[in-house]
């Protein structure tokens, strides 16, 4: 079909005032006397400015943006100002079979818009076809004005004050993943009205419990403006997760106290985080947008430049490639969809302060036309672009394209979910067998997945639970999925939980049933913070978070996605404080947390080990042992002296001793000799979670491990004559210091009547 370029409506329409303006930067920006506008589209024949009234609702004036270079339509308006409603009407051929849908009658939002206005609500006419007849090909030349959200044009100003990032190292970093409205919407200590906000969010009952827990950064899911699905709406759901982006430079007006003023809304939440010295990390979704396949609608980038912003079929240009599974894939290989992206990081990292990204769906954003690739155009400009090389990048490292599982494939750098150290961790406590190998592998880094190409062993992301699949709590009570709420037939989400119920289905008064639950609970938690990598706890799971068996809670803007601080009591408070013992202890530990690989290896020169497995029998593992499909019991030790970095010297850092026991009985453990020390202390006993008694026991000696227990000891090293107590000494009173801390310390919960 040629080029339809009918007007969508009568509108005033004028030039007197354009100027010519700049093709740079993109957006509209706001320079003091008026405004610059600019929009890339590599095959319109014309881009037309529409400007709306205050109230965002009547569309006032139409100007055509009056130049066109580089492939960038541009203009300047002089009497433009911040708070300026505007959208994008763009003309040119509406060949679908081609990739081309321009339409002219659908008002588009500026890719670079740094805020909108108003709602989307669905109807036929926000599609470019006649969406009646299903038919793509079709044309619709209805005005979707009244139905779609308008950009605005925003003063940037914002003061920051002695603001200052965290700048928390890697090997310090422990992740917290939250929902900015889940998190606090049931907070009994936040006012009201700013539940479930960023405002919420940055209430000081609020960080100090963050803070009290010790985690050091806080990963939001996503914030980028969404559009809520029309399916969903029609069956009374909501998009709760909210992987559905629309616009990439704009937060959420859902999550503000005050829509109009999200922008400084997040900002004053992103500086009372950092007041905190808590980092602000956002999963951001670049691969796929809100327009969906060829019968979604035209809202922004189909509308500007279908054929560019999105990968295509080759030969059928008509449909698009579905990567992500939700309808069309972004098309990172073209250069300007390629720099809107990192445009939009860095602006996140620069005007709004945050401290890293998670990429939902990463391997998409480093797929070229032929597959994934390590050193792909996107990959590479992070590598090398000095704002986005200095934050954190954490991949999700996989979709559903040709090659998409590429966990340990991502370049230096990165950081990565690891679904491995998840899933192994998971089925090993379930008592699964043959599952040593993989625990070790899991527990010490998965250096079989990111020892390469001098990546450290916090480039894996371990993880338990996320907000996609079982919380903590119901993986040892749910045995299957109960997603019955969301509408599918309890058809939707993993069927693969490897969870456990230990005989009741869901809640049970059952002491014995809520006893092993509790433990396998604090195993978890234990393998997690005990572990080498970079540990992420889902919000929530320190005090056994239910959503009730629903494993794909996306759709649930309810109970049972938020966070219900009113049903915290006594076993789950103990559950928080321990983690937060947990996490002390990995703080007072360098040995966790070492930027070297472990290799197992003799090292002559130091006469050590950095790493030695140990049967229950104390004797050291050989292989029929790590071959044996019915053992599930392990120990580690974790030689201190052992070279902690490039300088061959002995490191100086506490030894450990870690038991695992997964099986439902009691194992015999033998504490093995070692040298520097002859007497082991023991730090914890997940069968014992509220003991503070230091306690010592002789090399040697016999310990029973109850069955599904772990337990962590460190070697008290040997008494020196002298007064100056040696390097392994002081590593071992500080140990000591932090346990009894760890004793001390209360999770800061706030939210007794008292405060």
């Amino acid at each position: 079909m040629a080029e339809n370029s009918r007007p969508a409506s009568t509108a005033r329409v004028g030039r007197a005032r354009i100027q010519e303006g700049l093709p740079y930067p993109l957006g509209a920006t706001w320079d003091g006397l008026g405004v610059n506008f600019a929009v890339f589209s590599a095959y319109a024949t014309k881009v037309e400015l529409c400007l709306f009234d205050d109230a965002g609702e009547q569309e006032i004036e139409r100007i055509e943006l009056p130049e066109y270079t580089d492939e960038i339509w541009h203009g300047y308006l002089p009497d433009a100002r911040p708070g300026t409603i505007y959208g994008f009407r763009v003309h040119g051929p509406y060949e679908p079979e081609n990739g081309h849908r321009f339409n002219p009658n659908k008002l588009l939002i500026d890719p670079y818009a740094k805020g909108l206005v108003g709602s989307i609500t669905w109807n036929p006419a926000l599609f470019g076809y006649k969406m009646e007849t299903g038919d793509d090909l079709t044309f619709d030349d209805r005005d979707s004005a009244p139905f779609t959200r308008r950009s605005r044009v925003i003063d940037p100003a914002f003061t920051w004050g002695r603001h200052q990032k965290p700048h928390v190292p890697w090997e310090k970093t422990i992740v917290y993943e939250a929902h900015v409205k889940g998190l606090t919407k049931l907070h009994p200590k936040v006012p009201e009205k700013l539940r479930g906000t960023y405002a919420g969010l940055g209430n000081p009952d609020v960080l100090d419990y963050i803070k009290s827990l010790g985690v050091t950064s806080v990963e939001l899911l996503p914030v980028h403006s969404f559009v809520q699905d029309d399916y969903l709406q029609e069956k009374g759901l909501t998009n709760y997760w909210g992987y559905n982006t629309i616009s990439f430079f704009t937060p959420a007006r859902r999550y503000a106290a005050v829509p109009d003023f999200a922008f400084s809304e997040f900002k004053e939440m992103v500086s009372r985080l950092h007041g905190a010295g808590l980092e602000v990390i956002l999963d951001v979704v670049y691969n796929h947008t809100a327009e969906g396949n060829e019968k979604g609608p035209t809202l922004s980038f189909k509308g500007i430049d279908n054929a560019s912003y999105y990968r295509l079929l080759p030969g059928e240009a008509r449909y698009y490639i579905n990567d992500t599974g939700t309808g069309n894939t972004f098309n990172l290989s073209h250069p300007r969809v390629l720099q809107l992206v990192t445009d939009s990081l860095r602006y996140w990292a620069t005007e709004m302060q945050v401290d890293g990204f998670r990429f939902d769906l990463a391997t998409i954003l480093g797929r070229e036309p032929y597959g994934f690739d390590e050193g792909g155009g996107f990959l590479d400009t992070c590598r090398q672009d000095p704002v986005l090389n200095s934050v954190k990048l954490i991949a999700e490292p996989w979709d559903c394209g040709p090659g998409g599982y590429q966990v340990g494939g991502f370049p230096p750098g990165w950081a990565e979910w690891n679904d491995r150290f998840r899933d192994d961790v998971r089925a090993y406590w379930k008592g699964d067998g043959g599952l040593l190998p993989d625990l070790a592998s899991r527990i010490t880094g998965s250096a079989d997945k990111f020892d390469k190409r001098g990546r450290k062993p916090w480039a894996s992301v371990n993880f338990l639970t996320a907000h996609d699949g079982f919380t903590l709590h119901d993986t040892v009570a749910y045995n299957d999925k109960h997603n019955e709420a969301n509408g599918e037939s309890n058809r939707d989400g993993h069927s693969h939980n490897l969870s456990y119920n230990y005989g009741v289905e869901g809640p049970t008064d059952d002491p014995a049933i809520r006893a092993v639950r509790l433990r396998q609970m604090r195993n978890m938690l234990a393998t997690l913070f005990l572990s080498r990598g970079t540990p992420m706890l889902l919000a929530g799971d320190e005090f056994a978070r239910t959503q009730s068996g629903n494993n794909n809670a996306y759709c649930q803007d309810n109970a049972i996605s938020w966070l219900d601080w009113d049903a915290i009591g006594a076993e789950e408070r103990d559950l928080a404080e321990f983690t937060q013992r947990l996490i002390i202890l990995r703080n007072a530990l360098p040995i966790l947390s070492r930027g070297r690989f472990l290799s197992g290896r003799y090292d002559e020169d130091l006469g050590v080990k950095d790493v030695t497995w140990l049967r229950p029998d104390g004797a050291e593992m050989e292989g029929e042992n790590w071959g044996d499909g019915g053992a599930r019991a392990l120990a580690v030790l974790l030689d201190g002296r052992a070279q902690a970095s490039g300088i061959h010297r002995r490191g100086g850092d506490a030894t450990l001793l870690v038991l695992y026991n997964a099986y439902h009985d009691l194992v015999q453990f033998t504490l093995p000799e070692t040298m520097g020390g002859d007497a082991w202390t023991r730090l914890l006993d997940t069968n014992l979670p509220d003991s503070q008694a230091i306690e010592h026991f002789t090399a040697g000696d016999s310990y029973d491990v109850t069955g599904r227990s772990m337990l962590m000891f460190v070697l008290k090293p040997e008494d020196t004559p002298g007064d100056a107590p040696t390097e392994m000494e002081r590593s071992y009173q500080h140990v000591m210091q932090a346990f009894e801390r760890a004793n001390i310390e209360n999770v800061h919960f706030h939210l007794d009547a008292d405060g």
